[in-house]
């Protein structure tokens, strides 16, 4: 376990339930519409989670709202890629996800009965769905924590504190997994992502605010305190 990774790891959660970040608004994780059903519900966070690899939240909040009036896995089936790719071409790699979007569904629909897969292997057998949406799928969708779901922000914050040292999500993932308790693992992605999206930004990260700042070996402010001594 790396030095200190509690203190750090309660720190930020501090901090983070002070904050209000996009995640926390329009993360993946209530895109859905509970009110039309278990099923729909599963089927939309699957599509949010599509939508959001490369994307930022609010971009595929707002591609989610074009979509979500009344669409199911029925409705998408039978759409078009085209009216698909209308609906959410502002977010990264559109056309490519509105293909995938469209064939999910149709699959959804012939095996699930228009639900999503309850299983990491049936997740990563659907087109277009990784790791990371699998992991949050599951946790979001079926209330099943297996795994921690590692996107950009996980892989860059857990990397610059010093947790991992690791060149791929996927393997910061199996990292964190070996110390990170199992209890945590559904909420470390919306911590660190809404961390990441407010403060440990990906360029100038704000280190002068951060709660951490003086045990992150990363840290321009440990650096300068560092170069004065």
């Amino acid at each position: 376990m790396p030095p200190n990774w509690t203190v750090v790891y309660n720190a930020i959660r501090a901090y983070r339930a002070q904050t209000i970040a996009p995640v926390d608004v329009v993360g993946c994780h209530i895109l859905g519409d509970r009110c039309r059903g278990p099923k729909t519900f599963r089927f939309q966070t699957l599509v949010a989670l599509m939508l959001s690899a490369q994307t930022k939240d609010q971009t595929t909040g707002q591609a989610m709202h074009r979509l979500r009036d009344g669409f199911t896995a029925w409705t998408l089936a039978t759409a078009s890629v085209a009216d698909i790719d209308r609906c959410i071409e502002k977010v990264g790699f559109h056309s490519r996800k509105a293909r995938f979007i469209q064939e999910v569904a149709g699959i959804c629909v012939a095996k699930y009965q228009g639900d999503i897969p309850d299983s990491l292997q049936g997740l990563l057998d659907l087109p277009g769905v990784g790791p990371k949406m699998s992991f949050l799928a599951l946790q979001a969708a079926w209330g099943k924590n297996i795994g921690i779901g590692v996107d950009t922000h996980v892989h860059r914050i857990s990397n610059r504190l010093g947790w991992v040292r690791t060149k791929q999500p996927e393997e910061t993932r199996r990292v964190l997994e070996t110390f990170v308790p199992r209890e945590y693992w559904a909420a470390i992605n919306p911590m660190l992502v809404g961390f990441g999206q407010t403060t440990c930004l990906p360029v100038a990260p704000r280190c002068p605010q951060c709660p951490v700042r003086d045990l992150c070996p990363s840290s321009t402010v440990l650096s300068k305190k560092a170069r004065k001594q």
